[in-house]
Parts: structure tokens; sequence; C-alpha cells
């Protein structure tokens, strides 16, 4: 495939994202899985849409400030100038006047003759002038939305609950790239084997402190590796392996997870049980739940059911006092995996946040009656709002005096996290900042007495 091309292909993805809601990573997924694209180029792809659509307010400011009318242009040119414009400011992999000769050829392509002299003549003025500096805003929350390409409500809104300084890093973390993340599935290998034939493989890795699981990739892409391929590693954020690793899990016991696809935390839950007990594994959509069973199946655990059910239902199936231990990794923003699904920022707004703190509260409220009354229940999101982590666990705890925090769970988090900037009395709020991982919240409940 021709850089000409690959770039086509980028802006073909960019279109169907930015103005169909597309999901980037699936795209993404599709356009490497296709054969379409060469290895070598496969990263530049990726680095290409997905350093395109995190920077899409940045870019947007670049081409406000050489168009003289930006809001005639059509759709498909402006994605074209973003993705020229990232690769001109951001990578310095391109020279600027092969970016400019492709971006031409592809506005000559896809347009006329007017729109290819435009892109040529908006793209040299960029070269010749250089980019507008950010820091010339004198007003924080434009400033900070700009130069991270947050938008401004929720540079606002998180300047609110946790700061100015903090909330500069919080978005300048999610342009970031962080490491990815394994579980190893130790009823198949041990970790300090899966750790010896990696290295013979060519993986450099590093142990997680969050999860004895949990193994760090340093170098390699580890998709390509023999254990992935045998399916004795699971790729998972660290943030994500802390859950299961704080559900005090046992053997035989029964545990319910209400919200369950992927699947991802389901089957590590079902590995610390070491395939004994039974995991119910609930969510909203067949199709969802459909996934769980595959990656069960897959990891060779046994000890997992599935089923598709508005989990807010859930005693119409279970008895009260069911259950040992209930895992709610509650439906949220998704404001803590920015970095890694960057369209999440600019397709959610205040008025989401509220109806998810919503849908949150009734989950509690509704699934809490099951868990027995030695039990413990962890309720965890993928997000940084307050709304939807602290004051949710708040407003359970003052409707329902007979439920408290355990607050063992503080004193068994990994020591790297006993000293976390996010804990509060209500749990553990993770930063994307933090521990180059995900941001995330967890807590644990239990009943009084």
């Amino acid at each position: 495939m021709t850089k000409y091309s690959l770039r086509s292909s980028a802006l073909d993805i960019l279109l169907r994202v930015g103005d169909n809601g597309a999901f980037s990573h699936l795209l993404i997924d599709q356009a490497l899985k296709s054969n379409k694209i060469a290895v070598r180029d496969q990263a530049l792809l990726t680095e290409m849409v997905y350093g395109t659509l995190q920077r899409k307010l940045s870019l947007d400011y670049f081409v406000n400030h050489f168009v003289a009318k930006p809001n005639k242009l059509k759709s498909w040119v402006r994605w074209l100038l973003y993705l020229s414009f990232y690769q001109m400011h951001y990578l310095s992999k391109v020279p600027d006047h092969a970016i400019i000769h492709e971006a031409v050829s592809i506005a000559n392509e896809r347009g006329h003759k007017g729109i290819s002299s435009l892109v040529n003549g908006v793209l040299r003025s960029a070269q010749r002038q250089g980019f507008p500096s950010f820091e010339a805003i004198s007003d924080d929350v434009e400033r900070i939305s700009l130069a991270t390409s947050h938008p401004a409500w929720l540079v606002d809104r998180w300047i609110k609950q946790y700061g100015l300084e903090k909330t500069e890093v919080i978005c300048q973390a999610n342009l970031d790239s962080k490491p990815l993340s394994v579980r190893v599935q130790p009823l198949r290998i041990t970790k300090e084997q899966a750790i010896d034939q990696l290295q013979e493989e060519g993986y450099q890795t590093a142990q997680s402190s969050f999860s004895p699981q949990g193994l760090i990739v340093e170098e390699g892409n580890i998709l390509k590796s023999e254990l992935f391929q045998k399916d004795c590693l699971t790729i998972q954020d660290q943030s994500s392996m802390l859950v299961a690793e704080m559900m005090q899990i046992e053997e035989n016991q029964y545990v319910l997870d209400a919200c369950s696809a992927p699947g991802g935390k389901t089957t590590h839950i079902a590995e610390k049980l070491n395939n004994t007990g039974q995991v119910m594994a609930y969510d909203l959509h067949e199709k969802k739940v459909d996934l769980v069973a595959v990656k069960a199946f897959a990891l060779g655990l046994s000890n997992i059911e599935t089923k598709g059910a508005d989990s807010r239902e859930l005693s119409a199936f279970h008895e009260p006092n069911s259950f040992d231990r209930i895992l709610i990794d509650a439906p949220c923003s998704g404001l803590g995996v920015i970095r890694g699904k960057p369209d999440i920022k600019y397709n959610k707004d205040e008025a989401d946040i509220m109806k998810l703190a919503k849908i949150q509260l009734e989950l509690l409220e509704n699934i809490s009656p099951l868990l027995k009354k030695d039990g413990k229940l962890l309720y965890s999101t993928c997000t940084v709002d307050k709304e939807e982590n602290e004051r949710v666990i708040e407003a359970f705890l003052q409707a329902h005096p007979d439920f408290e925090i355990d607050q063992t769970f503080f004193t068994e988090l990994p020591d790297v996290l006993k000293q976390a900037p996010g804990i509060t009395t209500t749990g553990l709020q993770i930063f994307p900042d933090d521990y180059q991982t995900d941001g995330f919240f967890l807590t644990r409940i239990q009943k009084k007495g």
C-alpha cells in the first residue's frame, strides 16, 4: 500500500468516526485485519487516526486560523486538513513536502481543482508561518480545552472537581500512550513461565504492581506472541485487573458479575476462583454476553454462566442473600479511558453523566439485596467523574444505612496504591496520570454487622 492510499484509508476511517459516530478502535481493527495494510504501515495508520481524533479540537483551532471561511469547508476537506496538520505539527516521521503532496493528491481525486488548490494553499501557509501557540489564550478553560483537545464543558467540570493544575495534568495524560498490559491465565501457565517464554520470544515485560497475574509489555507486539495465540494471556489494563484482585475471591464462591461484557473482569474472577464455584455473568445485550461466553471458552473456564438481562431486574432470577461476592462494573461515561478511545470525549455531555449516575444508583439499589449477610460488593467504573463515583456511593449509603464501606478494602490495596492521591473515605479514584493506567474508580461495600 502506498503512503497516499494509506492516508486515504485513514481519512475514510476519520470520516466514519467523526461524521457517523463509528467506533475508532473497531474500524482500525477491521482495517488491520483486512490485510490491505502492510505490516510496516499498521502502526502509522493507527497513530494517524488516533492522533487526529485525540487532537481534533487543537487541529480545528489551526484550521480556523489558516482558512478564511472554515464553515464553508466540506466535511471530508476539513478532516483531510486535520489529518495533514496532525502529521505536520505532532509527527516528525514524514517531511512536510510529502504530507502536502499526498493531501493535494487526495483532494484532487475526491474533489476538484479548486479544493486541491485550497488544500495546497492552506498547508503551505502553515508550513511557512508555523502553527499558532495556545499559550496566548488567556482564559484557562479555553486554553486547556484547545491545547489538549478536551471539550470546554469537561475541562470546566474537572477544574471544579479537582482544581486547575490536576485537570491540566489529566488532560495531558489523556494524549499520551500508555503501556499495554496482559493478564496471565494461571490455570495454563505460571507467571514466571510466561515471563521466561516471552523473553525467549524477544518480548520485554515488567511485573504489574496492581495484580500478581499482570505483566506490563515494554517491548514487542504481544498479539503476535505464541502465548497470546494460545490464550494464555488476556489483554487487560492494570486498573481493570485491580477489580478482581480487590473482591476477596475464594474458591467455591457464588459470584455475580452484573455488567459483565466484554468479559475481562468476569474471566479474571473465574481464574481467581481456580475454575471452582460459579460466576453468573449478566449483561443487558445478548450479543455482548456472547462475547463473555466466547472469552470464557477460549480461556478454558467452565465456571461461568452467561445470560442477557437488565441487571436492575435480577431479583426475578435470584433470591435475596444469594451471592458471596457481587461485582457491579457499572455502565459509565468512560472518561477514564479517553486515551484508548478518543472519540468518547466528543460524544458525551453533562446530561449523559447525570443519566448514567441515575442508572448506577438503580443498579446498586436493585442488586444489593442479592448479597449475602457476610458478602462483599465491589462497585467500579472506568470514569473519573465524582458524580458517577463518590456521589453515587454516598447517595446509596445514605439511603441504605444497613450498608457500609468495607474498611479492609483500603488496607488490602497493593502497596503502591495505599498512598494513592485519589484515595477518599468513599473509595479509590485512579487518575490516568497517576500510574500510566486507565482512569478508574472502585470501592467495596458490605452489610453492617
